[in-house]
């Protein structure tokens, strides 16, 4: 926008001639808001856009947050800079962008019959009345701390905003921290658990209520693979447990955490326990919420009244898979849904159909990502899921550079449509990779033959001929059909150390030659080559589970064994290579 054209904007919102400018009033300026004004701004020249923000630091990447603190991200000015690396300030957004940003400001209430959104401005306490055509809540969510003693020391920290940021970073450069506490087993803890050990050494335990890492996201298996990671990297793991206090010396300095199991020396607690969406104001008005306490807005972001829109983490989405309504607290998806509000502001038709909760992260130097349901949620969302998992090179097996990865496939049993897709990996573009070729059909519905056949790039260093993506939907099929008699790593390693279930080794003498000989009654050798001549030395009666090096080969003999009348085999998904990432001791 000129200079001349800004001149020309009244208070009142009134331009030269007499035509009644659009009056947009955003509420919140860090992912949604500022595209919601950007987008809105390109769209129309002449609308009022008004942004306001009870922070001081405004449009920045919160999610980078983890990697400011673990050195990743050298100057805390690099998650609130453009590429081009000019900070986006208040100046920045009206000489560039055309938009008037006011921080420091917290929005208090809302008169929706008289569209009138009321402001207190924090540095003096004093209060305003903003008048508004159409209103944006872009208020985010608020990290929880949950109510124990101590919970509110100097040295306990959430993961909110920069400048809690630059505290806790400031504390560990400072020689202040050599031991630290992360409550709480999600994204935020992990990354921030990755932080304080990779780059500092602060000796770091993770505590979390549920019994896996990463609860909401992955089922037992794939989050066994992550909790060995963090500890092989030394993060410590405590699960089922909850910290009952924080502790704390006369100078209310950190000193030790109490859970049901004992107490913890540490002198620094990071709380990632979840968030609560800041609504508090817009139920006030009269705004429906959601169970989440997120406002509840239709396709085009819209909320219960016509005039006011919100999005970004403050608001509830519909979950494609399962139909349900969902929180999804990330920047991504906060930018795109300002895109549509910003059109359906101008008068276009845009809809956010919702999410089918597709997520990454990066585990020191693993990489994971899912899309959709677990098998838990699929079953609470009343369907009776079924799972393959499977193991294959990254890359065409040839190519140097090729890793293993791990994906798990979901389906509902009756109709076979794909719930839900979990993957881990030592590369994490190709971990990202094959779960957003998933993610997007989703929307429009996929079964698993879908995926036996779905088409994906293919040149060697990229990829297999034969996808795992595919491999994956194979497998998924041969179970379903009941071709492929399947049981997960844990529950094998789990019923073998039980002394429950014997074991026949496919692969060649040489790979299982160890194995043999430390299991010589339970671990029995037949490489694939000899198994149609020696179907006689394996029992008909005591279960057998069958291991090759990655479930492939273990797949093709147990066909050999149902063919010749036997119904005594189970397939370990994954084969060897999901025992070693799952169970690196077992050997």
């Amino acid at each position: 926008m000129s200079q001349i054209f800004l001149k020309n904007i009244g208070l009142n919102g009134v331009t030269k001639g007499d035509k009644m400018a659009k009056r947009v009033v955003i509420v919140g300026a860090v992912a949604l808001g500022p595209k919601v004004a950007c987008r809105l701004r390109r769209l129309d020249p002449e609308a009022e856009i008004t942004v306001v923000d009870r922070d001081n630091l405004i449009s920045y990447g919160g999610c980078g947050i983890p990697y400011y603190v673990g050195g990743d991200i050298a100057d805390i000015e690099g998650l609130y800079s453009t590429s081009s690396h000019v900070v986006r300030d208040p100046e920045f957004f009206r000489a560039c962008k055309g938009v008037k940003i006011i921080p420091s400001v917290e929005a208090t209430g809302i008169n929706r019959q008289e569209k009138k959104l009321d402001v207190r401005y924090l540095a003096d306490g004093k209060t305003e009345t903003l008048e508004y055509d159409k209103l944006v809540i872009a208020t985010g969510a608020t990290p929880f701390r949950p109510p124990i003693p101590g919970a509110n020391l100097p040295m306990v920290f959430t993961v909110s905003n920069l400048h809690n940021a630059q505290e806790i970073k400031e504390k560990i450069a400072d020689g202040q921290v050599g031991k630290a506490v992360v409550i709480g087993a999600g994204a935020i803890g992990i990354e921030m658990a990755e932080a304080l050990t990779d780059l500092w050494g602060v000796e770091t335990t993770i505590i979390e209520m549920a019994d896996q890492v990463l609860p909401a996201a992955l089922g037992k298996n794939m989050s066994k693979v992550v909790e060995n990671q963090l500890e092989k990297n030394g993060v410590k793991i405590i699960l089922s447990e909850r910290v009952e206090r924080i502790n704390s010396d006369e100078a209310s300095r950190v000193t030790s955490v109490e859970t049901s199991s004992g107490t913890m020396d540490c002198d620094m607690v990071v709380m990632s326990a979840g968030v609560r969406p800041n609504t508090q104001f817009a139920a006030d008005s009269g705004l429906a919420v959601g169970r989440s306490g997120a406002l509840l807005v239709d396709r085009c972001m819209k909320t219960t009244d016509p005039h006011i829109y919100a999005g970004g983490d403050c608001v509830e989405l519909r979950n494609l898979v399962s139909g349900e309504n969902m929180t999804m607290p990330l920047g991504s998806l906060a930018n795109r849904q300002g895109r549509i509000i910003a059109n359906n502001i101008h008068g276009r038709a845009s809809q956010f159909k919702g999410t089918v909760g597709t997520f990454c992260i990066k585990v020191f130097d693993m990489g994971v990502a899912t899309a959709g349901l677990t098998s838990a949620q699929a079953t609470a969302n009343g369907f009776d899921p079924v799972h393959a998992i499977v193991s294959q090179p990254d890359r065409a097996h040839f190519y140097p550079s090729a890793q293993l990865m791990f994906i798990k496939l979901i389906a509902d049993r009756k109709t076979r449509k794909i719930l839900g897709i979990e993957a881990v990996g030592g590369q994490g573009d190709a971990i990202k990779a094959r779960v957003d070729a998933i993610a997007p059909l989703f929307q429009v519905g996929l079964d698993v033959d879908d995926v036996c056949v779905l088409e994906t790039g293919y040149a060697p260093p990229f990829a297999s001929a034969m996808d795992i993506i595919n491999n994956a939907g194979n497998a998924l099929d041969n179970i379903l059909e009941n071709l492929n008699k399947p049981i997960d790593v844990i529950d094998f390693v789990e019923k073998f150390k039980n002394d429950e279930i014997r074991v026949l080794d496919v692969r060649d003498t040489i790979e299982a030659e160890p194995f043999v000989e430390k299991y010589p009654d339970r671990w029995l050798n037949i490489p694939q080559s000899e198994l149609r001549e020696r179907l006689n030395d394996v029992s008909r009666e005591e279960p057998i589970c069958l291991v090759c090096g990655t479930g492939a080969r273990s797949y093709e003999c147990q066909t050999i064994f149902i063919q010749n009348g036997f119904t005594n085999t189970i397939n370990i998904q994954g084969g060897h290579a999901m025992i070693r990432i799952i169970d690196p001791e077992f050997i």
